[in-house]
């Protein structure tokens, strides 16, 4: 059936359309279907990424219920190595460092905080990292040990560890014999704790042992 004038008219102006714009439409159509491609072979690598990750944490963990310390660690090397970019690579070099600390090898143990402090991609682990690099940073008492506890220390606190970072700032004069400032810093951490109920009665326990090694709660 032939077309009357306005029907030939529509789609002589849609052949021009077509015309002209043809490539920057079909650019954005290609551009679309790589940008899908793209987010979907992300979500994959990432949920592979965790599977992965996931089995060599699960050998890790029998590693250590073995009591076999090379194993453990080695494989805490590899989830650092090959899944830096998942919770598991954090978590693993945390229970590294304990094992690694109570072998008597601190400098392992602080390589791995280290890796925690500065590699973790989730915030709790960050500053579970930090405070117990800082930590283990105090212990060793050397000036370089302690300055570097302080770089840490004069980082903004991670949200829900305010405390804690006050308790290690207390723990951080105490090394110095600063009792004064110590005190200071360990009840201004006892108040933000009292302001957190649902802190571990373990940690606040362990503050209040040193408060009360500092001279108390002021009157």
């Amino acid at each position: 059936m032939p077309l009357d004038l306005e029907e030939q008219e529509q789609l002589d102006q849609l052949k021009a359309f077509w015309q002209k714009y043809r490539n920057l439409i079909t650019g954005l159509v290609t551009a679309a279907l790589f940008a899908y491609a793209a987010y979907s072979a992300y979500q994959w690598w990432q949920t592979s990424q965790a599977a992965a990750a996931s089995q060599l944490y699960e050998t890790m963990v029998a590693a250590i219920n073995k009591g076999d310390k090379d194993q453990t660690l080695r494989a805490a090397d590899d989830l650092q190595k090959q899944f830096s970019g998942t919770p598991y690579a954090a978590m693993s070099s945390l229970v590294a460092a304990k094992i690694a600390s109570d072998a008597g090898d601190s400098a392992k143990a602080i390589d791995y905080l280290r890796w925690a402090a500065k590699n973790s991609s989730d915030s709790g682990y960050l500053a579970i990292g930090k405070l117990r690099l800082a930590a283990q940073l105090i212990e060793q008492g050397a000036e370089k040990d302690l300055s570097e506890a302080d770089v840490i220390l004069k980082e903004k606190p991670i949200s829900g560890f305010e405390a804690l970072w006050l308790e290690r700032r207390g723990d951080w004069y105490l090394a110095q014999k600063n009792t004064a400032d110590a005190r200071k810093s360990y009840e201004a951490a006892w108040k933000q704790l009292n302001d957190v109920k649902e802190f571990p009665e373990e940690a606040r326990r362990l503050l209040k042992v040193k408060l009360d090694a500092v001279g108390g709660v002021s009157q």
